[in-house]
């Protein structure tokens, strides 16, 4: 069973930033599409952002471009979300998930392994 573990959440004044982190036991992330997904309290979770097998390719919510930067290091078997400029409206809980595909889009379906999420609160 593929155990996704997310770490790096916690709480930040608006303004700030915080890398999260998501590492697999028992399992390589290296031939995975892997996405971060987020939930907000009362609200439905929506797609953060996603990164190719390989790293060339990256996709992210409109909204978050030029704020949030996915990346990946195979090496360490780790996928990054380094968000900054975070805002109150960033504040949920944040997942990752890995896809058995090489490349993933934003549909949650596509994802076979989800982790248990990490919170980010951002303040005022």
């Amino acid at each position: 069973q593929v155990q996704l573990v997310e770490s790096g959440g916690g709480l930040v004044q608006a303004g700030g930033s915080l890398r999260l982190s998501c590492t697999a036991s028992r399992h390589t992330l290296r031939t995975n599409a892997v996405g971060w997904f987020r939930q907000a309290p009362g609200k439905e979770r929506e797609f953060v952002a996603q990164i190719t097998w390989d790293g060339r390719g990256t996709t992210y919510l409109d909204s978050l471009k030029g704020r949030f930067t996915i990346s990946r290091d195979n090496a360490k078997n780790t996928v990054f979300l380094q968000m900054n400029s975070l805002k109150p409206k960033d504040t949920g809980v944040y997942y990752c998930a890995a896809s058995l595909q090489q490349i993933a889009t934003m549909l949650e379906d596509e994802y076979n392994y989800w982790g248990q999420g990490t919170q980010v609160t951002v303040s005022s």
